[in-house]
């Protein structure tokens, strides 16, 4: 009887529909919502090594995202290793310059005319490589994104400058030993990039904004050694446009994910569901 229903319950978690697009030498996954119509979209992009499947499978993103009416895609990097070419990280993608947006475009655009989707509302998030690129676009095309959220990977800010204003959810651990909290080369890192800094990235999605009223507060439910600082910057609306949850001793890891706990993650928040939040605040 247990198994039964916990059989039943994660049918009812499932998302409604859920399959692998071929998009020329190329795919992406899509879990869609129970009336995909006009439904929102949200790109997820894996991080380095990772993949379509691997990302839906670690991020738990697919269920919660689908209950709530998103449709969500997970696109397939390139090469052996599938990166994405976040212009100064990573691997294959970066080297030979893959036009990793054009695909993304083509990925949204692919999406909206078999579905039926919102590709006006447009949210993006990543991990790690993902993250970087996720950042990147939203950076570089800030009217064609509705919010974006990047955890454990920083665009390069150096090289990027955020066209207007768009808002930001980052999400990074202050220990992570692949893309350093406070920038430079990692420890542990599988490139020898020179990352940006958190920081920067936060000065950067702040600075099309006009004048933001900061607040801060502590989040520590777990006894797990680590702590979350959360840096809201709120509009005259209340509404937060830029959130950093700055996650004190934490790793590189989706914090909540399947491998966070062998990966430094905290059990103080969980990231699937920070973004979530964060989205709804930005229909």
């Amino acid at each position: 009887m247990i198994r039964l229903l916990c059989l039943i319950l994660g049918l009812l978690a499932a998302p409604a529909t859920a399959e692998t697009i071929t998009l020329g030498d190329r795919s992406y996954r899509i879990d869609l919502p129970p009336n995909p119509q006009n439904a929102p979209v949200i790109l997820a992009l894996h991080g380095g090594g990772g993949s379509a499947n691997q990302f839906a499978r670690s991020s738990g993103l697919s269920a919660p995202a689908t209950q709530q009416g998103y449709a969500v895609i997970y696109p397939q990097g390139t090469g052996r290793a599938a990166t994405w070419n976040g212009g100064y990280c990573c691997g294959s993608a970066a080297r030979t310059r893959v036009d990793d947006m054009a695909f993304l475009d083509a990925v949204v655009a692919d999406a909206t005319r078999r579905f039926g989707l919102n590709a006006r509302r447009l949210y993006l998030t990543g991990m790690s490589n993902g993250s970087i690129l996720a950042e990147t676009i939203a950076a570089r095309h800030p009217s064609r994104v509705r919010a974006v959220a990047g955890v454990a990977g920083t665009m390069d800010t150096r090289r990027n400058r955020v066209a207007g204003p768009v808002p930001l959810l980052h999400i990074h651990g202050t220990a992570d030993p692949m893309v350093p909290y406070s920038g430079g080369k990692g420890d542990s890192s599988l490139t020898r990039t020179n990352f940006a800094s958190v920081a920067t990235v936060e000065a950067a999605f702040l600075a099309p904004f006009p004048m933001l009223a900061r607040t801060e507060r502590i989040i520590d439910p777990a006894a797990d050694g680590m702590r979350v600082i959360e840096r809201n910057y709120a509009d005259r609306q209340g509404r937060v446009q830029v959130r950093i949850q700055t996650i004190e001793g934490g790793g590189h890891a989706w914090p909540g994910g399947r491998r966070a706990a062998r990966q430094g993650g905290t059990q103080d928040i969980k990231a699937t569901t920070e973004v979530l939040r964060f989205f709804a605040e930005h229909p």
